[in-house]
C-alpha cells in the first residue's frame, strides 16, 4: 500500500525495537473486565460461595498441604494471569517487552541465563519494584500464598509495575530459564516445580517457550512439564526465533519439537502450538519465507491473549468448580485413610502399606463413591505428601462438611453461570445522555465543528459505506490496499493525507481494512473535506463495539 506505506502488508505484530515500541499490539477496547461493575456481582458471589462451602472442606482435610493454599478475595478477583516457561535464553523477556511494548522495571535481556527470579509483570500507576516479601503479604496482591515455599524464593520473586495500558487486562509471570545439562545439577535453595505448580493453578494461560535452535528439554523443564497435568487446557507451546531458519529447516524443528514434547507431555490430544518471532532488536540475518506464516501465527497468539479478559469470569467460576471436585476427592481419600487405621496397635505398619498400596487404595474409593479416575492426583506425588503426616491424625468423614461443598457443585454454582450478562452494552455516548439534544454531523461539519460526541463507533455511517466496500469486491470479508487505493485516490485528498487516513483506520496495522475500518477511512475523508483536522491517533472510542461476553 503507497500513500508513503510500505509497499508489503506489515502483520499485526512486528518485532519491537527500543526506538519503535508498540504498546498497540495488544488494542485497548470495551470488553469489560472482571472489575466492571456490570460482573461484580458474580465475583462477589463466587466468593462467598467458596468461603461458605468449599474453603471449610479444604481446611478440614489439610488440602493446603497436597496440593495449593485456601484462596483469598485477591486470589478471586485477580486480573487473567500469562505463565511463561521455558529454558534461558528462548525469549519469554523479550516477548514480554514486544506484547507491553515497552521496557519494565528489573528487565534483563541477554544470551546467557538472565532472568533468576520469579518475575510478576503487573500494570501499576508508576514503575516500580516490590520485592517478594512484601508482595506475598500485600492483601491486594494475589500472591499471598507464596510465604510457604520459604526466604530463599521469596528473595528470588519481585512484582515488577508497569505504566503499561496492555498490563490493565493481564498479569504476566516471567519465570527464571530452566537449566540445561550440569547447571540443572545446582540447587537452587527452594523447589522450582512446586512453585511453578503453585503458578500454574492460578493461571489462565500457559506458554511454554522453546527456541528454534534449542529444542532440547532438560530433567528440570520435564518435572515443570509435569506437574502441569491437569492443565492442559491452558497450555500452548510457542516455538520462538522461527525466522532463524529456512523454511526447510523450520519444518524440520517443529517435527523434532513435537516428538519431544510428546515423550513428556502424556495426553493424546495435540497442544497448539504458535510459530513466532519476537525480537528486542531484530538481527541482521533472518530468513524471510516464513514471514507470512509467522505474522498469523503471532494474530493467534495475540488474539488468545486479548481472548483472556473476556473470559476472565467465566473462567474463575471454571476454576472454583474444577477445585471443588478435587478437593471432594482428597477428602475422600483422606478420611478414608483415617478409617483404615487401627484404633490401638500397629499404627506405623498400617501406615506404611497405605503407602505402598495407594494405588489400590484409591481404586476402593472410587468404587465405593462413583468417582472417575481422572479426578484423583498423581499417586507418587501424593505418596511424598503422605510421609510427611500421622494419619491417625486426619479428620473422619464429615458429612455436614461434604454435603456443603456437593450442594455448591450441584446448585449454587450452576446459579453463578446464570448470572452472566447474555450481552454487553456499551456505554452511552454523551451525546445520548440527554435525548433532547440533537446533534447533526452534516451541520457540525459545515461549522467545522467536531465535539467529542463525534469521534464515536457510533457516528461511523456503516450502511452509508457497506455497498462501497462491496463493489470493491472484498475477500474473507476484508479488502486489500491495491482495491481501495483507487477508491480513496477519487477522493482528491493528497496522498500525505490519505496516508494518515489509512494509518488511524488500519489500527491493526495488517494491511487489509474490514467494514469498519472502510468505514472510518471514508469517515475520515468526509472530515478532512469539510476543513476538519485529523487526530493524532485514533481515539480509543472509534474501535468496534464488542459484541458479546464471548465473542
Amino acid at each position: 500500500m503507497s500513500f508513503s506505506q510500505p509497499s508489503t502488508p506489515k502483520g499485526e505484530l512486528q518485532p519491537s525495537t527500543p526506538t519503535t515500541p508498540r504498546p498497540e499490539m495488544i488494542p485497548r477496547d470495551s470488553t469489560p473486565n472482571l472489575h466492571n461493575d456490570e460482573y461484580q456481582p458474580v465475583i462477589e458471589r463466587l466468593t462467598t460461595i467458596y468461603n461458605r462451602k468449599i474453603r471449610p472442606l479444604e481446611t478440614t482435610y489439610n488440602f493446603e498441604g497436597f496440593h495449593s493454599a485456601p484462596l483469598n478475595r485477591s486470589d478471586i478477583s485477580a486480573k487473567p494471569i500469562v505463565l511463561l516457561l521455558g529454558q534461558y535464553s528462548t525469549g519469554k523477556t523479550s516477548f514480554i517487552r514486544s506484547v507491553i511494548g515497552n521496557k519494565y522495571p528489573g528487565e534483563h535481556i541477554g544470551v546467557e541465563p538472565t532472568t533468576d527470579r520469579f518475575v510478576a509483570v503487573m500494570h501499576g500507576k508508576q514503575d516500580r519494584i516490590i520485592p517478594g516479601n512484601a508482595a506475598a503479604v500485600n492483601a491486594e496482591l494475589p500472591f499471598r500464598g507464596l510465604d510457604r515455599f520459604g526466604q530463599s524464593f521469596l528473595s528470588r520473586f519481585q512484582v515488577s509495575q508497569s505504566t503499561s495500558p496492555v498490563l490493565e487486562n493481564m498479569t504476566i509471570i516471567d519465570t527464571p530459564g530452566i537449566l540445561a545439562g550440569d547447571k540443572q545439577r545446582v540447587d537452587r535453595g527452594y523447589d522450582f516445580t512446586q512453585v511453578v505448580d503453585w503458578f500454574a493453578n492460578r493461571a489462565d494461560l500457559i506458554l511454554l517457550m522453546f527456541d528454534s535452535h534449542k529444542l532440547d528439554i532438560s530433567d528440570e523443564f520435564k518435572m515443570a512439564i509435569n506437574c502441569l497435568k491437569g492443565q492442559e487446557e491452558k497450555v500452548r507451546v510457542v516455538l520462538n526465533k522461527s525466522d532463524m531458519v529456512s523454511q526447510q529447516q523450520l519444518m524440520r524443528v517443529y517435527g523434532a519439537m513435537m516428538w519431544s514434547l510428546g515423550k513428556v507431555i502424556q495426553t493424546p490430544e495435540v497442544l497448539r502450538v504458535f510459530l513466532t518471532s519476537f525480537w528486542v532488536v531484530k538481527p541482521a540475518k533472518c530468513f524471510e519465507d516464513c514471514r507470512a506464516l509467522i505474522e498469523a501465527e503471532q494474530k493467534d497468539l495475540l488474539r488468545d491473549l486479548r481472548d483472556l479478559r473476556r473470559n476472565a469470569a467465566i473462567r474463575k467460576v471454571n476454576d472454583i468448580v474444577k477445585r471443588a471436585r478435587i478437593a471432594m476427592v482428597h477428602a475422600m481419600i483422606i478420611s478414608h485413610l483415617k478409617s483404615q487405621m487401627p484404633a490401638l496397635f500397629g499404627k506405623k505398619k498400617k501406615q506404611e502399606a497405605l503407602i505402598a498400596n495407594l494405588e489400590g487404595e484409591f481404586i476402593k474409593i472410587q468404587h465405593m463413591h462413583h468417582m472417575a479416575a481422572g479426578d484423583f492426583p498423581n499417586p507418587q506425588r501424593f505418596k511424598q505428601s503422605l510421609a510427611h503426616y500421622d494419619f491417625d491424625k486426619f479428620k473422619p468423614y464429615r458429612e455436614e462438611v461434604i454435603m456443603m461443598a456437593e450442594q455448591a457443585l450441584s446448585k449454587d454454582l450452576p446459579k453463578v453461570m446464570a448470572m452472566f450478562p447474555n450481552s454487553v452494552q456499551p456505554q452511552l455516548a454523551s451525546s445520548e445522555l440527554n435525548p433532547f439534544v440533537e446533534f447533526d454531523p452534516e451541520t457540525a461539519m459545515a461549522n467545522n465543528e467536531f465535539p467529542p460526541e463525534y469521534w464515536h463507533v457510533d457516528t461511523v455511517d456503516h450502511a452509508k459505506y457497506q455497498p462501497v466496500f462491496e463493489s470493491l469486491q472484498p475477500s474473507d470479508g476484508v479488502l486489500v490496499g491495491s482495491k481501495i487505493k483507487p477508491h480513496l485516490l477519487e477522493t482528491g485528498l493528497p496522498n500525505n493525507v490519505l496516508a494518515d487516513i489509512w494509518r488511524l483506520s488500519d489500527y491493526d496495522n495488517d494491511g487489509t481494512m474490514d467494514i469498519h475500518q472502510f468505514s472510518i477511512a471514508m469517515h475520515f475523508v468526509a472530515v478532512v473535506k469539510n476543513g476538519g483536522s485529523l487526530p493524532e491517533k485514533l481515539p480509543s472510542a472509534m474501535q468496534p463495539k464488542p459484541m458479546g461476553l464471548l465473542s
